[in-house]
């Protein structure tokens, strides 16, 4: 079989235990130093084939392409990006005139910073109010700062004042300057900001950055001048005269900077708080866990050594590989973290559950290797079909996600099946010689958690089909919830819990007090962003646009925007910029314009009705600038207009998008023109839709390649492609009750937890198919299936609850964190990890019973067929001693090769006093070679038929030599087949009988099959 081809390797790894812990550990060194040649790339950075091929996506590029330059993240052009600084006071005006002149000063003086000045991308880099109104009191828009200071000295407050309300009007470009509760035309202001313009430094994330010693200066600058404010100093001493009075008014005005160094400390002290408050939490869990379940020291040391050395593999590969680590390095080390400690505890509860009372470390060890290692490389296997499925995932962060996540399953499985249990051997047999007693139970089979993992195989018998039914409707309930999720691109709330700042030191939350965290939550609640794709929607018309419909069709929109609660109002009314909005402003300033447009429009509504080609004509002719922002015209024939719709900011992607798709809904007209809406909520609509496709795309492909594999190896092992496929089903009701629990738990589809989705098939395949090759292995070995049920669930389900608990209790501790998408990646695996087991243990049983019964697997229940008549003849005679202390022989009667074999021994009943165990040994001679022997022995108690003895048999050869080694049973008999090499001739089979529980009497059986091959 399948089943015993590495016993080879299995046998070389626990006999030669020491050179393997030497030869992985050098292996271990060589492969780590990849980590050095690991390519870092943040998470966040968005590859150039990482955006899907959406329409929107397609729209942005033809907004980019006919409509002024490409911007940045920063809602700059491409090679330029902005540095903002913001003025605010309690009490204080930022719109007097001591308070405006106080910010040329300081643009004055950072300007004066070499690093500054040679970023700055031109003389007029810089933008605030002080420098329009500085402007115009000069008059000239390109006044430099000297003459802008100089201007605004000669005036007196009421004239500043005069001149802020004429520049803060409605429909002004400065109103982005102010708060989102700025009135138009007020003089009076809490808070204003300026922006710098710089040439683009080194990318950050994926966007270009402003040069970190320009951006140095403006924070420095900006603290000086806020503590001179505060403490009413002036902050240009060498200007006695005027500073004195500027700095009186400028008291209680504060200046701040949102850039790197600002949110420096900010970061800093947010690692602190997860390292003191999660990271003790998740420790101290997974400790408290691992010694519940393994109850022994050495036994969590060497565990969490494989864990290490797995991770650091994984890392190490992804360098040598040059594969970009990105997501990898968080959700890595979190998967296979996971996968590791559940190998472990699969190694050490099968090694426990081998080992005899008086037997060694090595024999045991190489039994649960050798019983566990198909399940691991099944395991393996379909992980990494899973993962790899990622593959055909358009975003290419997610493709190296799902290499580097195979490349850390294949890693765990090599260390967990080389160096763990060899260093499990050398450890224990050390212990051992010292004087320490290395005899532990598995978990599972103690009296609490027996009848609680066993409860799912009781349901079995008792209604299997109405526990299918009821798992199969709970999934697809679940599944439906897919389209009810929410959709975000990121989760950006920054609340804070009060419970979480109140802990006693070092726990306690203490990020929150940090100057960065209440500046970055004013900011966001009182500005709309420097970036036009955030700031605004661009509602793109296309079709025939010179047709006055078009025009009609525009007005509409621009109505409807101003009934939608995502679009941004200031002042009661949302303004939209359009070719009507322009047409209107430059009618305002030039006559001419004013008579085409007049002319054109016949009905006096503002929209023109007749000769609209004309009057776009005589538009761009006079407002070229302002004409190319809303309409395109290429080769001298207008292709397309644009609308711009303000965004409140603040709102989820779905209500953004639900309300910008609703705008250009109504623009939209299938006879004349089509409309797009294009804003960073829609394009993340749409992105995210497309990664919602993907990832359904993938679990598809998963699903069915995994049930490929199972199937074929599962035919192969066991005999039953069926059972392989049916080892799938289950993975499937966990990712629709991951669904479930998203919508339950208001866990939204981000582009992390949509990721994670199509790993939960790897998460959810580790329990099913532990559980499945257990069953099988219970079925081969002669039990009924109710009897390899229970003995597989027990069993095996003790080292799942081990791996859950661990694993899932560890991840539990990120709901203690902050930000919120930490807390919904936690969320998901956990439940992906604690659903993965209660499918395995109480649902897949029922599946495993109906099968058995489709199938008609018999296990112990009655004699095996007699094999086929032998080729040659020959004679078997055979001896049964038992305990010399019973004196209880039975001889065989001699066995003719020439018919059909199938004599048994009689059964021999034998009284058993309170003795802890028996041995029982076989010795047999054969004659001819290629010789298979067939051993039955049933087993049953009277006393106590719940006792459940243990039986362990060896067959060997005179050389020692070891072909079968580890049979359990519990009130059943088992087949055990042994090969028969020509050149030995002499065997025995040896083993021991332990109960349980108290037993009076038993009887034993043993019948002899022989055939010739």
């Amino acid at each position: 079989m399948l089943r015993d081809t590495p016993r080879r390797a299995v046998e070389f790894v626990t006999n030669h235990n020491r050179i393997v812990v030497v030869l992985m550990l050098l292996l271990t060194a060589g492969v780590a130093g990849g980590i050095t040649k690991l390519e870092m790339q943040n998470s966040g950075q968005v590859n150039s084939d990482a955006v899907g091929d959406t329409e929107i996506a397609q729209k942005s590029d033809y907004i980019q392409e006919h409509y002024g330059q490409e911007e940045d993240g920063e809602g700059s052009s491409i090679n330029t990006t902005r540095s903002t600084v913001y003025v605010r006071s309690e009490g204080a005006n930022v719109l007097s005139k001591q308070s405006l002149l106080e910010s040329l000063r300081y643009q004055r003086d950072v300007r004066d910073n070499e690093s500054v000045a040679a970023a700055l991308a031109g003389e007029n880099a810089a933008l605030g109010v002080s420098n329009v109104v500085g402007a115009r009191a000069a008059g000239d828009r390109n006044a430099d700062l000297d003459a802008q200071i100089e201007a605004l000295e000669a005036l007196s407050d009421d004239e500043v004042a005069d001149l802020v309300a004429a520049t803060l009007t409605e429909g002004s470009q400065s109103l982005q300057l102010m708060p989102n509760d700025y009135e138009p035309g007020s003089t009076t202001a809490e808070g204003r900001r300026m922006i710098f313009t710089f040439e683009a430094g080194t990318a950050t994330n994926g966007l270009p950055q402003p040069p970190a010693d320009a951006q140095r200066a403006l924070y420095e600058g900006a603290n000086e001048y806020g503590a001179a404010g505060e403490s009413g100093t002036a902050a240009d001493e060498s200007e006695a005269a005027d500073e004195s009075e500027t700095a009186t008014a400028a008291a209680g005005v504060e200046y701040f900077t949102m850039g790197q160094f600002a949110s420096q400390s900010y970061y800093e002290q947010i690692n602190t708080d997860t390292i003191e408050l999660i990271l003790p939490a998740a420790l101290l869990f997974i400790l408290g866990v691992l010694g519940f379940a393994y109850r022994d020291l050495a036994d969590v040391l060497v565990g969490f050594v494989g864990v290490v050395v797995s991770v650091l593999w994984m890392f190490g590969i992804l360098g040598w590989l040059s594969v970009p680590a990105g997501m990898t390095l968080i959700i890595g080390p979190v998967l296979v973290t996971g996968l590791s400690i559940d190998y472990g505890l699969h190694v050490f509860m099968r090694y426990r559950e081998q080992r005899g009372p008086d037997e060694g470390v090595r024999e045991p060890m190489g039994r649960a290797l050798s019983s566990v290692g198909v399940a691991f490389v099944l395991v393996t296997i379909t992980a990494a079909v899973g993962f790899l499925a990622n593959l055909t995932n358009p975003f290419g962060m997610i493709r190296d996600l799902g290499v580097g996540i195979t490349l850390g399953v294949v890693s765990a499985l090599v260390v967990f099946t080389t160096l763990v249990p060899a260093l499990k051997v050398s450890v224990d047999g050390l212990l051992e010689r010292v004087g320490f007693d290395r005899q532990k139970t598995a978990l599972g089979h103690g009296r609490y958690l027996r009848p609680m993992l066993g409860a799912g195989v009781t349901a079995a018998q008792k209604a299997a089909p109405l526990v299918i039914v009821v798992a199969l409707v709970a999934g697809a309930g679940g599944a439906m919830a897919w389209t009810d999720i929410d959709r975000q691109a990121y989760q950006t709330s920054s609340d804070v819990a009060e419970w979480k700042t109140e802990l006693p030191e070092p726990l306690a939350w203490e990020a929150t007090d940090d100057p960065y965290h209440a500046n970055q939550q004013y900011v966001t609640e009182a500005y709309q962003s420097t970036n036009e794709n955030r700031r605004t929607t661009s509602i793109l018309v296309e079709g025939d646009v010179t047709d006055p419909a078009a025009l009609d069709r525009v007005a509409a929109g621009v109505e409807d925007a101003q009934t939608r609660d995502a679009a941004f109002e200031r002042d009661g009314r949302v303004r939209v910029v359009s070719v009507l909005s322009v047409m209107e402003s430059t009618a305002a300033t030039d006559e001419q314009f004013a008579a085409t447009l007049s002319e054109a429009d016949t009905d006096g509504d503002g929209v023109p009705d007749r000769n609209v080609e004309a009057v776009y004509d005589d538009l761009h002719a006079t407002a070229p600038e302002q004409a190319g922002q809303v309409l395109e015209r290429t080769d001298g024939e207008y292709r397309s207009l644009r609308m711009l719709v303000p965004v409140e900011q603040g709102l989820e992607v779905d209500v953004r998008a639900e309300a910008m798709h609703g705008i250009a809904g109504t623009v939209a007209d299938d006879e004349t023109v089509t409309a797009t809406a294009v804003g960073q909520a829609t394009f993340e609509n749409a992105e995210l839709g497309q990664l919602a496709d993907g990832i359904f795309r993938t679990m598809l492909i998963a699903l069915g390649v995994i049930a490929v594999v199972l199937a074929a190896v599962y035919r192969l092992t066991e005999g039953s492609a069926t059972l392989g496929a049916l080892t799938v089903v289950p993975i499937a009701l966990v990712v629709g009750l991951v669904l479930g629990g998203m919508y339950l738990t208001g866990t939204p589809i981000t582009l992390v937890t949509a990721l994670l989705m199509s790993l939960i098939i790897g998460l959810g395949v580790d329990y099913n198919i532990h559980i499945s090759d257990r069953f099988a292995q219970e079925l081969d070995r002669g039990h009924d299936p109710v009897t390899a049920l229970r003995t597989a669930v027990t069993g095996t389900g003790g080292a799942l609850l081990g791996s859950t608990l661990t694993s899932g209790g560890a991840f539990a501790t990120l709901l203690l964190h902050v930000s919120p998408q930490i807390r919904g990646f936690g969320m998901l695996v956990v439940l992906g990890l604690s659903l993965s087991f209660v499918v395995s243990v109480y649902a897949f049983p029922s599946m495993l019973l109906l099968w058995s019964r489709r199938v008609d697997v018999a296990g112990g229940g009655g004699p095996p067929a007699p094999p086929p008549p032998p080729r040659h003849g020959g004679r078997l005679t055979g001896r049964l001693a038992l305990d010399p202390r019973w004196s209880i022989t039975c001889f065989g009667p001699p066995i003719a090769f020439g018919s059909p074999v199938a004599s048994a021994l009689p059964p021999l009943s034998v009284p058993l006093s309170l003795r802890p165990s028996h041995r029982f040994r076989f010795p047999c001679r054969f004659g001819p070679p290629s010789t298979v022997l067939t051993v039955r022995l049933p087993t049953q108690t009277l006393r106590e038929r719940n006792s459940t003895a243990r039986t362990e048999i060896t067959a060997g050869s005179r050389s020692g030599g070891t072909w079968f080694q580890s049979l359990w049973m519990r009130g059943a008999s088992m087949n055990v087949t042994l090969p028969w090499p020509s050149a030995m001739s002499k065997w025995s089979l040896t083993g021991n009988s332990s109960p349980s529980s108290t037993v009076t009497s038993a009887s034993f059986g043993m019948a002899l099959f022989m055939s010739l091959r």
